[in-house]
């Protein structure tokens, strides 16, 4: 409820404007924006996106770049998308009971969504052919925990999966709206019942992108035990770091649905969840800077107060000047800890009304597309640096405390 008393309790004033399942396709369709953004600016930067995924290049220069390509698709999904919504508030006009009879427009636009991405249509459409099609080789792969090689494109499929994992919750919205949308004398654009389904299924939903990414952490670890132990690869302890830290997912997942199905109220589960959120969420803010982005933050002083590079970054910096990545490493750990807000008596309420849940996922898309242009610029100076006598993919690290592995 957004606390309207103007509109039936059954539907709060939100989704009569912006029912649950557009809220999801908009989330989607900004996704490939960004992606398309990420690949311009980072072209522009001379930061070649495809080979780092092992992608192939334009055959000759007639061809659009990447980015473009990119644009082109969400160009159309938009268009799409803008038709379908305007539709519905023409159809509609924020009255419950048609917003409730209209459900099945959105769902027939996630439809046509997951049909761009998932059918094989003809190159005449003039989508971007091998692009969705190598979404799909890597969806496949990757469902299961898969990871490719690195001359495959392993650093492709980590993307990818973190990305899925910033994702979760929005994956767990789209089966709450199919779940009311089958459900006898249901609707999708009803107010939505996140425990629909069984108390069971949207938990798991949430937990699996996390369980993709330790997978393969664990496969990639296996590679290196498996292969001779060498100064520059280590013995992989810090895979299994990395494993650990997508597994302080889990706790997150299982407190905050003890909250909500079986044990409302409860202090216990409550602190519970408090200490789980702060585990995962510092934990992941130190790998994004000390990992992810390579910087120097949290080294010894020695390497912080480095004179070649300024305080807690390093002597490489392709996106911009060292105010930049101060202020992002700031607002990454902001945007870490958004469940915060639950600790205050005054905002509480206000996050679980569904405008705030929205913008909460939407901050969470905003973190990660910021985190993947430091995580490619980052991945591009590590195979452009490597010294004589390693290999594009061999990793550069040096045991456990280095800094130059290629997982995330």
């Amino acid at each position: 409820m957004d606390g309207d008393p103007a509109v039936e309790p059954e539907l709060d004033s939100f989704s009569l404007t912006f029912p649950l399942p557009y809220r999801v396709a908009f989330i989607i369709v900004l996704a490939v924006w960004g992606w398309g953004i990420n690949l311009h600016y980072l072209c522009l930067l001379n930061i070649d996106v495809p080979s780092l995924i092992r992608y192939p290049g334009r055959p000759s220069i007639h061809h659009p770049p990447h980015h473009r390509s990119v644009y082109r698709l969400a160009s159309v999904l938009s268009s799409i998308f803008g038709f379908s919504l305007f539709v519905f508030w023409i159809f509609t006009h924020r009255n419950p009971t048609l917003v409730l009879a209209w459900d099945w427009l959105p769902l027939t636009y996630l439809v046509v969504l997951l049909a761009i991405f998932a059918v094989p249509l003809p190159r005449r459409t003039g989508l971007p052919h091998a692009g969705r099609a190598r979404l799909r080789s890597t969806l496949r792969r990757i469902a299961l925990g898969g990871i490719a090689e690195a001359k495959d494109g392993k650093f492709g499929d980590i993307l990818l999966a973190d990305v899925l994992t910033s994702y979760a919750k929005v994956l767990g919205d789209l089966y709450v709206a199919l779940c009311m949308f089958f459900r006898t004398d249901g609707s999708a654009t009803a107010r939505p019942d996140r425990g629909c389904g069984g108390t069971v299924i949207v938990p798991l939903i949430l937990a699996v992108p996390s369980l993709i990414r330790l997978r393969q952490c664990l496969i990639e670890y296996g590679r290196v035990r498996r292969g001779p132990i060498r100064e520059s690869t280590g013995w992989g302890g810090q895979h299994l770091a990395n494993a650990l830290k997508y597994s302080t997912a889990f706790p997150v997942v299982l407190f905050s649905a003890l909250q909500r199905n079986w044990a409302p109220g409860s202090t216990t589960i409550y602190r519970l969840w408090v200490l789980a959120c702060t585990v995962n969420s510092f934990y992941s803010f130190y790998w994004d800077v000390a990992k992810d982005w390579d910087l120097t933050l949290f080294d010894g002083a020695r390497a912080r107060n480095n004179p070649e590079h300024a305080f807690g970054l390093r002597r490489t910096l392709r996106l911009g000047p060292p105010g930049l990545y101060y202020g992002v490493i700031a607002l990454d750990l902001v945007l870490r800890c958004t469940w915060s807000l639950k600790l205050s008596p005054h905002l509480d309420r206000v996050a679980d009304f569904e405008s705030s849940i929205f913008i909460v996922e939407l901050l969470e898309v905003m973190r990660r597309w910021i985190w993947i242009f430091f995580r490619v610029e980052t991945e591009w100076i590590r195979n452009n640096s490597q010294p004589i006598g390693l290999g594009i993919d061999d990793i550069l690290l040096n045991d456990y405390q280095g800094k130059y592995e290629d997982e995330d």
